[in-house]
């Protein structure tokens, strides 16, 4: 058969190859200059059978439903629920401890490669704690009948499951899936490292992404609205419902990151861009005494900002989109260092450009996908800038997401 007489739902035997971004392998019908498809639920070198969910016209994508020829790194799926057709939200359930970091180390390293022609050795990380059970913060949708559960893959359809493994013990313990959801559509529930718990009931479907802000405001169901978090020798209070990094861990060891690279000085002035609740803000104030501007564009991240970020910290919060606040001169250089978080598109060639114009002496990059910081590392490297250092963590086990810190200097 060529790949014309192929249509949605067959199946086609391949062997995969390396992992790419986004959670699959690439393999290919027809040779290696055949078409490619993107597999998922399959490691590289395995033979399987795969059946096509995606047809367009430069690529497919499949799912891997029988595995021929198994990988040494293949393990059973603790989940029930993670496998084709099922939830969407792990992508890596079938790989070893060992073959995830792997996975992810090779996928950092080619996006880094392709988009930004660097080569680096850097090796994806472990954060304290197991696979699972780790996720402090969940979103369930809610389907037509009122039944709570998880996304499939690239799909609104709502598959119901009794609980989520990856998930804080705490929020695996709670009546939101055992229960109908009428005249919701989404849950959110919170388990904080300072202890407290939290369910809010969605007004609208929200995206289970593990790195993007939770959304639109619910209606408290239990717990507190505004939790505490501990991360960098204090004590943060976010609304529940706010942006919070997911892995207990996460936190403190991306601040433990910035620090390492920026080496803060006395009197050295910083700009925290897309600054949140002000976590890194408060980290390298803390170290020089001086004045530091986050600039955040969630009304709740600014107002988290402004609670706590109080004296002694020496810090202006501004309410603005980053691009906007740079664009219309609301921040001005010179400053001396810069903390920059941005979504998971990445900060864009305009953000990028006004921070080498305004002449920091070191930049943190604290990105969650690694094409997106590839290429705005391009662009800092065609700006004459140059990657000091580079270090990744897996904030995110079982799934394909992965979180870089980049220190860029000139």
């Amino acid at each position: 058969m060529t790949d014309l007489d192929y249509v949605q739902g067959d199946t086609v035997e391949v062997t995969v190859g390396m992992p790419a971004h986004g959670g699959h392998c690439v393999a290919r019908i027809g040779g290696e200059h055949g078409r490619v498809v993107f597999v998922r639920h399959a490691l590289p070198g395995e033979r399987v059978t795969a059946r096509i969910t995606e047809m367009h016209r430069g690529y497919w994508r499949a799912d891997a439903i029988e595995i021929h020829e198994p990988s040494p790194d293949r393990v059973p799926a603790p989940c029930p629920y993670a496998k084709p057709g099922l939830c969407g939200g792990c992508d890596l359930q079938h790989a070893s401890d060992a073959a995830q970091l792997a996975w992810k180390t090779a996928v950092v390293r080619e996006q880094l490669s392709r988009l930004a022609g660097l080569t680096s050795d850097v090796t994806v990380e472990r954060l304290p704690g197991g696979l699972l059970g780790w996720r402090s913060r969940v979103r369930y949708a809610v389907d037509a009948a009122d039944r709570p559960g998880l996304l499939k893959h690239r799909s609104h359809e709502v598959v119901p499951v009794d609980r989520c493994r990856i998930a804080h013990p705490r929020l695996q313990e709670l009546d939101v899936l055992g229960r109908p959801w009428p005249e919701v559509s989404g849950i959110a529930a919170v388990a904080s490292t300072g202890g407290d718990v939290s369910v809010h009931a969605l007004p609208s479907a929200a995206s289970q992404s593990p790195t993007d802000d939770p959304g639109p405001a619910g209606v408290l169901v239990t717990g507190p609205a505004e939790v505490r978090e501990v991360a960098a020798g204090r004590t943060w209070t976010v609304p529940a419902e706010g942006f919070w990094q997911v892995h207990p861990a996460a936190a403190e060891t991306l601040t433990a990151a910035v620090l390492e690279m920026l080496r803060p000085a006395p009197g050295e002035t910083a700009w925290d861009l897309y600054g949140g609740a002000g976590l890194f803000a408060a980290a390298v104030a803390e170290r020089t005494g001086a004045r530091v501007t986050v600039v955040e564009s969630s009304p709740a991240g600014v107002a988290a900002a402004r609670r706590n970020l109080i004296a002694p910290i020496d810090a202006e919060v501004v309410a603005a989109r980053v691009e906007t606040a740079l664009r219309k001169r609301r921040i001005t250089g010179p400053v001396d260092l810069v903390v920059l978080d941005p979504p998971r598109s990445g900060a864009g060639r305009e953000v990028v450009e006004a921070i080498a114009a305004a002449g920091p002496r070191a930049i943190a990059y604290v990105a969650c996908d690694p094409a997106a910081l590839a290429r705005d590392l391009g662009t800092f490297g065609r700006l004459g800038w140059r990657v000091a250092g580079l270090r990744a963590f897996d904030c995110f086990p079982m799934t394909s997401h992965v979180e870089c810190v980049a220190h860029l200097t000139r």
